[in-house]
């Protein structure tokens, strides 16, 4: 059982005061015994010195000196004369005394041979009776009395118990004093309590602390109490804005403490710091230890200098770096992305373009075909084999209306696509099986490390063209014999931070990877033209990533190939 505040005080004092007053008692019962005893052995010590007396006069008859003698003395005193050798001379209680054993060494012959007399309180060997013994040293012998350690004597050395009734009663009168005392600073201790713990149920007005010094320090605990409250409520409202505005920053903002210690960050600052840094990872304290962000270490090791700024071009993104240092020696470090304007616009003036370009070398191929049909005279074989390409012509063209109508669908009327729970594995199994062919013709192996049963809200359509233009871009550019790994590196609360790379060539100038995934863009003319495609998968890629509130980025890899970051929300349709 728990005990209170009062209780425990209580138990306190009063197991205190309780070991006190056992002390006194012990030490008071002690000393009175031994005052008692120290008198007795006087007493003993005067009989010796009386018999001493008599003897020394008439040595020739020991024993009819003491038997006249022992009239004067108690009855029950017994008298033993014992030579300087520890024989036997005389006893009085005993009629046969030539027969005792040497009585060298008794505790009191051995105390009164070192100091002239002794005392010991034990049984005796010849009549099994237990005595005080009282010895004390002549000349030439030992004169030694004893009393029998009776009842009777027993009550004679016990301690006069009015002092431990004395005690007794002034004890319980303590302890009452001690318990009124505990009870009152129990109360008040209760009441600060009961405050503390009910404090949003109760009004200060309301409390009701003693009118002493410790009520004052209740009031005065109380008032303080309540003002820190509010204020703690106050501070947490503005922190929960604070967090909720960092989160819908379209900038990556990461808080480090005075020891450089990441307190805070928010998804998009791992995302650029992904970008950026050689290696991918969760953790956003590798800022403070990559290459890339020298000049930044170099500020955050010193303090004269508040606000640093510089830009970092990396993967073909210009990113802009900020930090202040603030008065309490902490920081803050804020990632952007300052290429996004820029790319917008490039897009919109390319696009009309782009779109007359694609069409013209399919459209331009297959009235070519057609003309040499209608206008030549060719054998059935030759008729055969220009139609043939006509017909791939116009796959392809379906291909590239169907991506761009996916794409004006995507931007134009997203509301039309059904979310339902989608198996990201089992739509890898289906990718893979599409590809089977040039996998196994190119030697290329392909492989996950994703969560058991890793499921989203999303639109299955667009989820299977992510990952289907993903490896389609990896396939066709890659090279041979190379490796596609998917993973998921991070999850918090709403998303899931994927990682698709290969381990192929990559791309040679990094300031074509800002401009991957616009419409039509192509790094390679020739290349793009000899392997297919209709320019609009990667665009198509990021598109499904924006549908389901994701960001997505490319970067070379250290070790070669190409790797997209991106991050899919585990329920597209869920309000932040």
């Amino acid at each position: 059982m728990k005990l209170d505040y009062r209780q425990r005080l209580f138990l306190y004092f009063g197991l205190l005061f309780t070991f006190f007053t056992a002390g006194i008692i012990v030490f008071e019962q002690v000393r009175e015994r031994n005052y008692k005893t120290q008198a007795l052995i006087e007493r003993l010590e005067n009989y010796t010195d009386i018999i001493q007396v008599a003897i020394a006069d008439n040595q020739d008859s020991v024993a009819s000196t003491i038997n006249q003698l022992q009239k004067l003395l108690p009855n029950e005193l017994r008298i033993t004369i014992i030579d300087k050798e520890g024989e036997i001379l005389y006893d009085n209680f005993i009629d046969d005394y030539s027969n005792l054993t040497n009585h060298k060494d008794r505790p009191e012959i051995i105390e009164a041979q070192q100091t002239g007399k002794g005392s010991d309180i034990r049984q005796s060997i010849s009549d099994k009776h237990k005595y005080l013994y009282f010895a004390k040293k002549t000349d030439a012998k030992f004169v030694r009395v004893a009393l029998l350690y009776n009842i009777r004597l027993q009550n004679f050395l016990k301690p006069d118990n009015a002092f431990l009734y004395f005690i007794l009663l002034f004890f319980a009168v303590f302890i009452f004093f001690i318990h009124i005392t505990t009870k009152r600073i129990g109360n008040t201790v209760k009441q600060l309590r009961d405050y503390v713990l009910n404090s949003d149920k109760h009004d200060l007005a309301q409390l009701n602390f003693p009118n002493n010094e410790i009520g004052e320090i209740g009031s005065k605990i109380a008032d303080n109490y309540f003002k820190l409250k509010e204020s703690q409520k106050t501070i947490l409202m503005e922190k929960q804005k604070l967090l909720q505005h960092i989160q819908v920053l379209e900038e990556g903002i990461c808080f480090l403490s005075t020891e450089h210690k990441v307190e805070y960050h928010n998804g998009l600052f791992i995302q650029y710091l992904n970008t950026i840094a050689d290696e991918a990872s969760s953790d956003p304290s590798i800022i403070l230890r990559d290459e890339n962000f020298k000049e930044l270490q170099s500020f955050l090791a010193q303090d004269k200098e508040y606000y640093f700024e510089q830009t970092i071009s990396k993967q073909g993104k210009i990113f802009a770096v900020r930090s202040n240092l603030f008065e309490d020696g902490s920081y803050e470090v804020i990632l952007n992305d300052i290429t996004k304007q820029e790319k917008t616009k490039q897009l919109k003036q390319e696009m009309t373009g782009n779109i007359a370009h694609e069409l013209r070398t399919p459209i331009t191929s297959v009235r070519g075909y057609l003309e040499t049909v209608l206008n030549q005279p060719l054998s059935d074989e030759k008729k055969q084999y220009f139609i043939e390409r006509a017909f791939q012509q116009t796959i392809a063209l379906s291909e590239l209306i169907q991506d761009m109508s996916l794409i004006t669908k995507m931007e134009e009327a997203p509301n039309l696509f059904a979310i339902e729970k989608i198996n990201i594995e089992e739509l890898l199994e289906k990718v893979k099986k599409e590809f089977s062919v040039q996998l196994a013709e190119k030697k290329i192996e392909i492989g996950w490390q994703l969560p058991k049963k890793l499921e989203l809200m999303g639109n299955e359509n667009l989820l299977y063209s992510l990952f289907r233009n993903l490896t389609d871009n990896a396939v066709r550019y890659g090279g041979e014999n190379l490796n596609i790994n998917i993973s998921v590196y991070k999850e918090d609360a709403d998303f899931y931070y994927f990682s698709f790379y290969d381990t192929g060539i990559g791309v040679k100038n990094e300031s074509h990877l800002n401009r991957i995934f616009e419409r039509f863009f192509r790094i390679s003319e020739g290349r793009t033209r000899d392997n297919g495609g209709t320019g609009l998968g990667l665009s198509i890629v990021k598109n499904a990533v924006l549908f389901h509130k994701g960001t997505i980025s490319v970067k070379n890899r250290k070790e070669g190939g190409l790797e997209f970051l991106f991050t899919l929300k585990k329920d597209c349709k869920k309000i932040d």
